[in-house]
């Protein structure tokens, strides 16, 4: 029988799958430590029995406000164990977002990791009247404080006292009871609590095990919020199932070295990873030598030549496959080693991966296997698969999965991954889920005649514009970020006459491009008001415009000084753009864009 819960899941891995490294961290000397599968499990163990000498009891909450780290999983195992339900909090959150989240579940326990985290919680705590112990990975100096150490030792001695308790690894939960409650990012308005049961999470485990290739001798990359549904049912359930050894990243900024460490098999990852590199690669191959030039957009052609070929089941000349060769030599196998050389198998999800960048990785040797999903669904609705891609898609329905499409475009869907409701707003839920059990997912697409499922945008991101066409921005926006001088764009338009877009500039290549025109880079502002530089961007709204219909091509464009990040408030925990806050914060550049126009309700 399958395990039907998420310590049910646990046991089986180290049961099924024992290894010395399930677990790897850098310590604080920069060297790579590992956790066996049977240390895991005796930590897990340990903290449970802490856990319930703190009165934590089944159903409790238990919120965990921290980075990716050791710590997080087996805090995240032991909560489990005991019967109670996971809070995940982003460390990037401000101190009064987390006290409105605390305040709706009220957590009798919080987890932090850092004195930095541990702060925010000291400052909000006679706020949140249902918290009775705050533990701390780190070693902190603030009162009232218990450090991680100090509860693994009262566990230790718990369950050296009651070896006949030690014995019961879990309290009795079934597999539809609520195991987590995750709070959306919120993109507008305040986040809502997402109820999931062990079988939400479970279920999709055992689908993606369906249809992608996990195995013991694979090590996975972690470096995705584990506070988020997707790397946590991708990154750590997945993984811990199917025997897969997880190394932590130090952090998000040393994801390019840790890669080159770890050497992976297996990386999750949201689509900014891949922009980065994908510019990064753009970048140099445009400021090497004309002879590297040559070779490097000869390998890109003759690669996306012979996938489009294997892809549309054509024959393969001798000729083409020779080529094929040559390139990879010259050029993909150096890509690989900048991944360490290892990888089998990227994962995206969580937003739009541009279909140009997948071609290339493709090309390159480096399957991206896109799929699609929400935090209402645990997360996974449909997938792409090494063997079933199609590039630009983000794949088939996910086995135990119906999906279909509404009379307006909106993608619904059902299955056993979809969400328990919102914690304390039964009308909301409603508004999601209808009493059939199919939930709107916000999102516009459809299927081709394979089946393969495409997202034309989200219903609430499309623009109107003051003529009244509805426009879908995210495409564009992805088209924007092909080229080597933007990282970011935001479209612009909504109730206004025409469309604009807000590019951040990708400002190492263009300190680049900048140094090669004699152009001083000390002073930005004076930098992107250059007619030189100016000339290059409207060479990439150009671009995007010839594939666009009148209607939907970009007026005017603007560039933003630096780039939108999680802790300006610009974007959400998951790299999506906060499009009110864009609004709101850049408004006087924005208005600049439309000089003698106004919003309808202005």
């Amino acid at each position: 029988m399958s395990v039907q819960t998420l310590p049910e899941l646990f046991f089986s891995a180290v049961r099924e799958h024992p290894r010395p490294d399930c677990f790897s961290y850098r310590d604080g000397s920069g060297n790579w430590i590992d956790v066996s599968s049977e240390e895991a499990y005796r930590r897990v163990q340990v903290l449970r029995h802490g856990l319930k000498s703190l009165g934590v009891r089944k159903g409790d909450r238990v919120a965990l406000l921290s980075e990716n780290r050791l710590e997080w999983a087996l805090s995240d195992l032991a909560i489990l164990c005991q019967g109670a339900v996971v809070v995940p909090v982003y460390p990037t959150l401000l101190p009064d977002d987390i006290a409105y989240i605390l305040q709706d579940c009220e957590p009798t326990t919080i987890f932090v990791s850092t004195a930095e985290q541990a702060a925010k919680i000291h400052a909000i705590r006679d706020r949140i009247p249902s918290l009775r112990d705050v533990v701390s990975f780190d070693a902190v100096n603030l009162p009232n404080i218990m450090p991680l150490d100090k509860l693994l030792q009262i566990g230790a001695n718990v369950a050296s006292d009651q070896p006949t308790e030690a014995e019961q690894n879990c309290v009795a939960v079934t597999r539809d009871e609520m195991a987590s409650i995750i709070y959306t990012s919120g993109t507008t308005g305040k986040p809502k609590g997402v109820m999931l049961s062990h079988w939400n999470f479970v279920s999709n485990v055992l689908a993606t095990m369906e249809i992608l290739s996990f195995y013991p001798s694979d090590r996975a990359l972690s470096f995705l919020p584990l506070s988020h549904v997707f790397e946590r049912m991708a990154g750590h359930y997945t993984m811990l199932y199917a025997g897969v050894g997880i190394a932590y990243a130090e952090a998000v900024d040393t994801v390019p070295r840790d890669l080159l460490e770890v050497k992976p098999s297996i990386v999750v990852s949201v689509p900014r990873l891949y922009e980065k590199i994908y510019a990064k690669v753009m970048s140099t191959a445009a400021s090497g030598s004309a002879l590297k030039k040559s070779i490097f957009f000869w390998a890109r052609r003759v690669g996306i030549e012979h996938d489009r070929r294997l892809f549309a089941e054509e024959p393969i000349s001798g000729w083409l496959a020779l080529r094929q060769r040559i390139a990879d030599h010259l050029v993909f196998a150096k890509l690989r080693a900048r991944t360490g050389g290892n990888v089998r198998l990227f994962v995206s999800g969580g937003a739009p991966l541009s279909a140009k960048i997948a071609e290339f990785f493709h090309a390159a040797g480096l399957v991206i296997c896109e799929g699609y999903g929400l935090t209402e669904t645990s997360p996974v609705i449909s997938c792409n698969t090494p063997t079933v891609m199609r590039i630009g898609s983000v794949g088939k329905t996910f086995p135990g999965t119906e999906l279909r499409i509404a009379d307006d475009g909106e993608i619904m869907a059902r299955g056993p991954q979809i969400m328990l409701g919102y914690y304390h707003n039964e009308e909301a839920t409603r508004e999601m889920v209808g009493p059939d059990g199919w939930l709107a997912t916000g999102d516009i697409g459809h299927f081709d005649a394979d089946g393969f499922l495409f997202i034309t945008d989200r219903k609430k991101d499309l623009i109107v514009t003051a003529g009244g066409k509805n426009v879908a921005p995210q495409p564009m926006e992805n088209a924007f970020k092909q080229s080597r001088f933007i990282s970011q764009a935001v479209v612009i338009g909504d109730r206004r006459p025409y469309l604009s877009v807000l590019l951040v500039p990708d400002f190492e290549a263009l300190a680049t491009a900048a140094a090669a025109e004699g152009l001083s880079t000390d002073d930005i502002g004076a930098l992107l008001g250059n007619e030189k530089v100016l000339a290059l961007f409207r060479e990439d709204v150009d671009r995007v415009n010839a594939d666009l219909p009148g209607f939907n091509q970009i007026k005017k464009f603007g560039l933003l000084r630096e780039e939108l990040t999680l802790e300006a408030g610009e974007l959400t925990p998951t790299l999506k753009v906060k499009r009110f806050e864009i609004d709101r914060k850049y408004q006087q550049v924005i208005d600049s864009l439309y000089p003698t126009a106004h919003r309808d309700d202005d």
